[in-house]
């Protein structure tokens, strides 16, 4: 009986590595220079290559230092609650300033 050979399906470009994107360009003889090439460049070179449409993603329009800065001015207000003794607000300004956190992570 003969067997079936499963077709190889390729990874999403975003998930390839710089070294499996590097080959992938190798192939397309537009592009040039792609030894010196960083992943990002290598992305932005072979989705024009391609023609394929980059999804710009929404990213907020508050800074990551903004936000920073309101993460300390919360972490001095909550040193102030403890030593006051209101142990409830200063629950609150730690979920504050926890949820700030998440927020530098996916604005960087």
């Amino acid at each position: 009986m003969g067997k079936k050979e499963k077709e190889k399906k390729e990874k999403p470009l975003d998930r390839m590595t710089a070294k499996e994107l590097r080959e992938t360009a190798l192939k397309i003889p537009e592009i040039t220079g792609v030894h010196g090439m960083n992943k990002p460049e290598l992305l932005a070179a072979i989705k024009k290559a391609r023609g394929i449409v980059d999804e710009v993603t929404k990213k907020s329009n508050v800074s990551v230092r903004e936000i920073k800065k309101k993460i300390r001015d919360l972490k001095t207000a909550k040193a102030q609650l403890k030593e006051g003794g209101d142990k409830a607000q200063a629950k609150i300004m730690r979920r504050r300033i926890s949820r700030l956190k998440k927020k530098t992570r996916m604005a960087a």
